[in-house]
């Protein structure tokens, strides 16, 4: 039986580190031609080898999100390599430390609203003049739980988040007909390296309660199976332990 993935492109932005590593090993371990994005060669070349050893093909493309001419160059590069896109996520994201607003910093605020929604945007738009004249795609954007409301010191992260859910929705209602689907996953509190740096976390090793990447992954793939044909436009929340009905509010390091 042929892997699920078999012959596929998926394009995987953030994917040397956290969930967009696990997905990408995911992908290519069911058969996905993956094209990762990053901003470091040398992580990227080490998800590439992994992605390879497993059978599959890995590009690797060292871009910037917060440079506007990113979003041409990696759709361009993953037709250049594979001559189709069947699946794009958008996982790059900074997470920034804790400031009020009155505080942040005025060119790290818009860098961060620029490269956690405009980037996907971008990409996004970039992507679907293909996906729409193949008939078909998967557009998986990947939210936080911190998109679905407001939090002291993370104005930047969580604004930008629940406009990520929005555009998931909106996009999703612009090209149904095209047989193209767009969802948004928000995981819970995750252990990755941007969660530990920026609330000076030991990830899972301090709290067991905390999802793991590999969790994220999986749903994505699901997400972008054929097995997942009737759900478009709509915000997963991937939560796990971490879900708040399970926590009292002085749980601390939420994003």
């Amino acid at each position: 039986m042929a892997e699920p993935f078999t012959d596929q492109t998926v394009i995987i932005t953030g994917a040397t580190k956290g969930i967009g590593r696990a997905m990408a090993a995911a992908f290519g371990a069911a058969g996905a031609n993956i094209l990762a994005t990053g901003r470091t060669k040398d992580e990227l070349d080490s998800i590439c080898l992994e992605v390879e050893r497993s059978g599959a093909k890995a590009v690797a493309l060292v871009a910037d999100l917060a440079i506007e001419d990113s979003a041409g160059r990696i759709a361009d590069a993953a037709l250049a390599t594979f001559g189709r896109i069947d699946v794009l996520v958008n996982n790059a994201a900074i997470i920034h430390d804790s400031a009020d607003l009155a505080d942040f910093d005025s060119a790290l605020w818009q860098r961060v609203l620029y490269v956690n929604l405009v980037a996907p945007a971008l990409l996004t738009k970039a992507v679907l003049p293909h996906m729409i004249e193949r008939g078909g795609g998967k557009i998986i954007n990947i939210a936080s739980i911190g998109g679905r409301r407001g939090g002291r010191g993370r104005s930047a992260y969580r604004a930008a988040k629940a406009g990520l859910i929005n555009l998931t929705e909106s996009v999703a209602a612009e090209v149904k007909e095209h047989g193209i689907d767009v969802n948004c996953i928000c995981p819970g509190a995750t252990d990755t390296e941007g969660f530990r740096s920026a609330f000076n976390h030991q990830g899972r090793k301090q709290d067991a309660n905390l999802m793991e990447s590999r969790e994220i992954a999986e749903l994505a793939m699901f997400l972008a199976s054929s097995s997942a044909s009737a759900i478009t436009g709509t915000a997963i929340d991937a939560f796990g332990a971490t879900n708040p009905i399970f926590q009292s509010d002085s749980r601390k390091g939420k994003i």
